[in-house]
């Protein structure tokens, strides 16, 4: 039970720290587009980008793929920007996310799991539980990322209620505010200019 409960604590970390900054982007992002009433959806659209992040941790922690940790860390800020901006092209209309949105959450999560792949594959490659680890990390995960949602959804009743915004102006806002800051870290990270 130790063992599970480290792993939880690791994945929840993940998604709830001020050092997983660009992970809560990524999740507030893709939410934002969302109402309460289409919960349902948005978690599908959240559980898809876990699978994906559990998928490159596993082969990650396997020693069967690794991408340099620059050109990865740099693709994680992009997988936010480009999410920002399909936000602009739905705007405010709400509808149920189709099948291109979970192929994009899908391979999205494949990028980031690989920006923590390096940090955790020394650990889980020496646990000879492995599968066990990896899968209360993921759980840990995936309820810190639905904690974000729910907050999201909340925080989007909450401008509804206490602003004159429309939604569209809500998310293209809050789009574009999440998309100056993943700009930033891009440059930052960036290592075509360093």
């Amino acid at each position: 039970m130790s063992n599970f409960m480290f792993y939880f604590r690791l994945g929840w970390d993940h998604i709830i720290s001020a050092n997983a900054l660009d992970h809560l982007y990524f999740i507030s992002v893709l939410a934002v587009v969302y109402q309460f009433r289409e919960w349902k959806q948005v978690l599908i659209l959240v559980t898809a980008f876990t699978i994906g992040h559990a998928l490159t941790l596993f082969l990650s922690a396997m020693d069967l793929f690794r991408l340099p940790d620059q050109a990865v860390e740099f693709a994680i800020p992009c997988t936010i920007m480009l999410s920002a901006i399909l936000n602009f092209r739905k705007g405010g209309k709400s509808g149920h996310a189709d099948k291109i949105q979970y192929a994009i959450a899908l391979s999205f999560g494949l990028v980031h799991g690989m920006g923590y792949a390096n940090a955790i594959r020394f650990m889980l490659s020496s646990d000879q539980q492995i599968a066990w680890s990896l899968l209360s990390f993921n759980i840990g995960l995936e309820i810190g990322q639905i904690f974000v949602v729910l907050l999201m959804l909340s925080l989007g009743l909450l401008v509804s209620a206490a602003t004159s915004l429309t939604r569209r102006e809500w998310v293209l806002i809050y789009s574009s505010f999440i998309l100056g800051l993943a700009l930033q870290i891009a440059i930052e990270r960036n290592p075509f200019i360093q």
